[in-house]
Formats: structure tokens, C-alpha cells, sequence
């Protein structure tokens, strides 16, 4: 049984050490307009930010608007997209999405869960990633980082994605929803490693359960 009290207590501690550890934490991707975040947001998937926005640098150039996208050759978004990875599928959504934005919202990305989350390669990570960064509408977004450190941490025992979106939803206050996920990305890329984690210069070692019970 899940001590919401006790939780939000120990996520209030580690928010704070993680806010001022990492000041500018924010969204990675590259982008200047919505639908290139969207784009670059499918891309990430199993697919790191820095090597996404390599790839997008050239992209961007190439397709220029949401129907350049919808129009795109299938085998050639695939050549220009594949060091993302699962390239195949992503050029299928990417093209997918794009015409469907342009059908049934005008070429323009929508702004609410429901729209979002209907289109071709968009779940509630990517949906909430375009939310809360073009829209400003708080989101907990549930990547691999947010993902591995929630769980190590203690403030969930679940690893479906959406579990762990609720029940950070549940002790994180909503408007810190967006920072806090930004956060974990920027800790476990620099101190909380999927294999080897620097617990020893860890600023919230001392309220995180993996090193508690298996390093301390």
C-alpha cells in the first residue's frame, strides 16, 4: 500500500535537490515550430535525444512543413531517418501522422490528450511532451530515464508507463509535472546510468531506495 503522505514528503526533498542541481533542465529536442517537436518526439523513441537531433538538423531542411512530410517518399524518409533506428516504422507514422493532421486538424498539432494520442506513433509520453512544451499544459512524461530513476527512487513500484504517470501524477504537484520529468532525464544521463549509476555523487542518494538497500 502506497504511502501518499510519506511520498509526497520525499519527493518534495528530491525534487528540490534535483531542481537546483539541474536549473536548466528542459525539453532536449530540437525544434523551432510544434509539429517538428512531434516529429523529433516519434524519432526518440528508443533513440537518443542527441542523436535525433543530429538527424533532424538536415531533416528539417529537407521537409519544411507538415505536407512536405505527408508527401514524403516512404524508402527515402526511411534512408534520411534510419541511424534513429526502427526507421521503417517511424517513416510509416511520421507520414501517417502528418496526413492526418492535415485531414482532420488543418496541418496544425493539436492541443488535448485525446487528438494527440489518435495519431499514428503518438503515445501519452510523446502527447505529453508536446503539451506541456508547446501548450503549457502540465504533463508527467514517462521516458527510459523517468522510467528507471522513478522506480529506483521508490516513488513507484510499477513499470507500465501509464501506472508510473499516475502515480507521479499523484505526489508530484501538478505545475512542477513537466520540470520533474526533465529532471530525471538530465540525473540519469549524468549520475543515475542504466548500468553503472555514480551513486557515490549522487545529491539524493540518501532518499533513493536503490541505494539504500544495494549500495549503502
Amino acid at each position: 500500500m502506497r504511502d501518499i503522505g510519506e511520498l509526497k514528503k520525499k519527493v518534495k526533498k528530491v525534487s528540490k535537490l534535483l531542481f537546483e542541481t539541474y536549473p536548466e533542465a528542459t525539453c532536449s529536442l530540437d525544434y523551432q515550430e510544434p509539429f517538428q517537436l512531434l516529429i523529433a518526439t516519434i524519432l526518440a523513441a528508443q533513440c537518443t535525444d542527441e542523436r535525433v537531433n543530429i538527424v533532424t538538423k538536415d531533416l528539417f531542411k529537407k521537409y519544411e512543413t507538415v505536407y512536405d512530410f505527408a508527401n514524403a517518399n516512404p524508402e527515402e524518409l526511411e534512408q534520411d531517418i534510419k541511424s534513429t533506428g526502427f526507421y521503417r516504422n517511424k517513416a510509416k507514422n511520421i507520414i501517417a501522422c502528418c496526413q492526418k493532421l492535415i485531414k482532420e486538424h488543418g496541418g496544425k498539432v493539436p492541443g488535448n490528450m485525446d487528438d494527440l494520442v489518435a495519431l499514428p506513433g503518438v503515445g501519452r509520453k510523446t502527447a505529453n511532451v508536446i503539451l506541456s512544451n508547446i501548450y503549457g499544459i502540465p504533463g508527467v512524461i514517462v521516458d527510459t530515464h523517468c522510467k528507471r530513476l522513478s522506480n529506483r527512487i521508490g516513488l513507484t513500484e510499477n513499470e507500465d508507463p501509464v501506472k508510473i504517470e499516475n502515480d507521479l501524477m499523484e505526489i508530484i504537484p501538478q505545475k512542477d509535472w513537466a520540470k520533474f520529468s526533465n529532471n530525471l532525464v538530465y540525473h540519469g544521463r549524468a549520475i543515475c546510468d542504466a548500468r553503472k549509476p555514480k551513486c557515490e555523487i549522487c545529491p539524493i542518494s540518501k532518499h533513493c531506495v536503490f541505494f539504500n538497500n544495494n549500495v549503502k
